[in-house]
């Protein structure tokens, strides 16, 4: 890079040049955009697997990208942005499920169905499996949104622990210690349920 400049010492316009700039050191910030753009399915699959309800995921998410816009001048472009965006999505989700009318006027929602499983032979079957599904997402929607992701990946969507790892920004060793305590929690609550059930057909 070449600068003219006047020099009062010689009277007459001397050349300075200084290096380029390395392109490495030019970081192009990314934009709201181009954050929906990369990562748009990442934060709507977050957002449902921290437990935000299929209707409430377009709202949140925009709550969502609105903590992403206000972020993004601190984040650091050196790190790798899915975990950065799970965090946020972790607090926005909690925060919304903390609030008591989306429990109080809307029922829990149904596991969805796998449309690769054949149809139940038999009404009874069907209702059976129903009433299993309803019952996973009942203790799904009473965990903590960590915890709940967590074991949603691993156990629903089977996703290998060092994908899981690279998700949420943590060691192997760690996602393996949050799964462990997300099943203990899975099981305590399921135990609560069944003896709710069990009072209440008495």
């Amino acid at each position: 890079m070449k600068v003219v400049a006047s020099d009062p010492q010689w009277g007459h316009a001397v050349s300075l040049t200084h290096p380029p700039i390395p392109v490495a050191l030019i970081v192009e910030r990314p934009d709201v955009g181009d954050v929906v753009a990369e990562h748009g399915d990442f934060l709507w699959k977050t957002l449902q697997r921290c437990g935000v309800r299929e209707a409430d995921v377009a709202d949140t998410l925009q709550e969502v990208l609105i903590v992403v816009h206000r972020k993004l001048p601190s984040y650091d472009t050196g790190r790798p942005m899915p975990p950065w965006l799970f965090g946020i999505c972790l607090r926005v989700a909690t925060a919304h499920r903390r609030l008591a009318w989306v429990r109080r006027e809307r029922p829990v929602e149904q596991a969805p169905e796998d449309p690769s499983r054949p149809a139940p032979p038999d009404p009874e079957e069907a209702a059976s499996q129903a009433q299993a599904r309803a019952r996973l997402a009942r203790v799904l929607d009473a965990m903590d949104a960590d915890k709940r992701a967590l074991l949603v990946m691993f156990e629903i969507e089977e996703l290998p622990c060092d994908e899981i790892a690279a998700i949420v920004g943590a060691p192997v060793g760690t996602v393996w210690s949050r799964l462990h305590a997300a099943r203990r929690q899975f099981e305590a609550t399921l135990a609560r349920l069944h003896a709710r059930e069990s009072r209440g057909a008495r």
